[in-house]
C-alpha cells in the first residue's frame, strides 16, 4: 500500500507552460519530462491537451522516460452551464489523451501502486470575473439557476471521463466561480466529486490549506502542493479589480519561500491518512529567453524541500 509522499509528480506549469503561456523557447516537452524523471519524480500531470503531441505521441513520451501520469486539467465554462461543440471534442481528446498514456504506462514495471491519474476539472471562469474578489461575497457567485446548469455541465463531464475508464476530481481556482470555501462547499454538497487541494489557491481565496486538509478530508482526493505569496493578491486588489494573469506568476514562489504553511498541509494529510498524488506546481510565466535551467533548479530545490517535510531526507 501506498504511503503519503510515495508517489509525487511535477508539472508542465511549473516550466512555463499554462494560460497564454507556452514555456521557455530553450525547452518542450521531451526536455520538461525528462528533467523531472532525472530529477526524482515519480509522475507528471499533462499539461495542455495537444502539448505533448496527439495521444499515442503523450503516451510515448512518458514510456520514455519511466514516469507515471498523474492528470490534466481541464477547465468547464460552468457559468455558461454547456459546451460548445469544440470544447466538447477538445474534452474528449483529452480523455483519450490521459487514456492511452495511463494504459502506455500500465504495460511498464514502475506502474504497480501508482495512484489513479485524473481528469482534473475545474471552472473556466467568466469575462470580467474579478480574480480578488471578496471570499466571503456571494453576490460574485453563481445564483441557485445558474449553478444548477453548472452541476448538469459537470455531470456530462463525469459521464465522459467514466466512459473512457478515468477518475475523476474538481480543482477549485482562483479567478473562477469555484474558488472560496462556501463554493468547494456548496460543490461537495451537490455533486459527488472529490476535491484537488491546491494548498496555493486555496490560502488566495482565503480558505486556511491546514484547515482545507481536515475539513475535506474525507473527499480530497489530488493535491497540488503548491506555495504563494499573500503580497502580490493584496496589492491587486488595493489597486481595484486585477486580472489573474497580471500578478498570478508574481505570486508563486519556490516551496518554503511563501505564506503556505506547508508542513502543517503535510502533517494534516498525514493524519487524514492521504496517499495519492503530491503533484508540485510552480506556476511560472517565460519571458521569451532561456529559462529551462532556472525552471529546472527550482523543480530541484522543491522536490528536496517536499522531501525534507516528508521526512525522506
Amino acid at each position: 500500500m501506498s504511503g503519503l509522499g510515495d508517489w509525487i509528480a511535477g508539472a508542465p506549469v511549473s516550466f512555463g507552460v499554462w494560460g497564454p503561456h507556452a514555456g521557455a523557447p530553450d525547452g518542450d516537452g521531451d526536455a520538461i519530462l525528462r528533467t523531472l524523471a532525472t530529477q526524482g519524480y515519480t509522475g507528471s500531470e499533462l499539461g495542455d491537451t495537444g502539448f505533448l503531441g496527439d495521444p499515442d505521441q503523450t503516451a510515448g513520451v512518458f514510456a520514455a522516460h519511466g514516469l507515471a501520469p498523474a492528470g490534466v486539467y481541464v477547465g468547464l465554462p460552468l457559468a455558461q452551464g454547456e459546451w460548445t461543440a469544440e470544447g466538447r471534442a477538445g474534452f474528449e481528446l483529452t480523455c483519450r489523451t490521459l487514456r492511452a498514456t495511463v494504459d502506455r504506462h500500465a504495460l511498464g514495471t514502475a506502474a504497480a501502486g501508482a495512484p489513479p491519474a485524473r481528469i482534473v476539472l475545474a471552472d473556466d471562469g467568466a469575462p470580467g470575473l474579478e480574480a480578488a474578489r471578496d471570499p466571503h461575497d456571494r453576490s460574485s457567485g453563481l445564483d441557485d439557476r445558474a449553478w444548477a446548469r453548472a452541476v448538469d455541465l459537470l455531470a456530462e463531464a463525469v459521464a465522459i471521463a467514466c466512459d473512457h475508464g478515468l477518475q475523476r476530481t474538481f480543482h477549485p481556482h482562483l479567478g473562477t466561480f469555484v474558488e472560496s470555501t462556501w463554493e468547494v462547499d456548496r460543490l461537495l454538497a451537490t455533486t459527488p466529486l472529490g476535491v484537488t487541494l491546491d494548498t496555493g489557491h486555496a490560502l488566495l481565496a482565503g480558505t486556511d490549506p491546514v484547515e482545507a486538509a481536515e475539513r475535506w478530508a474525507d473527499r480530497i482526493d489530488h493535491v497540488h502542493v503548491k506555495d504563494v505569496r499573500l503580497a502580490p493578491l493584496q496589492e491587486a486588489r488595493a489597486a481595484g479589480p486585477a486580472s489573474l494573469r497580471d500578478w498570478w506568476a508574481d505570486a508563486n514562489v519556490p516551496l518554503g519561500r511563501g505564506d503556505v504553511d506547508l508542513a502543517g498541509v503535510v502533517d494534516a494529510l498525514r493524519r487524514t491518512g492521504y496517499t495519492g498524488w503530491l503533484v508540485v506546481e510552480q506556476d511560472a510565466a517565460p519571458h521569451g529567453g532561456p529559462q529551462l535551467a532556472q525552471f529546472a533548479a527550482d523543480q530541484e530545490h522543491n522536490l528536496r524541500v517536499l522531501r525534507g517535510l516528508l521526512g525522506d531526507d
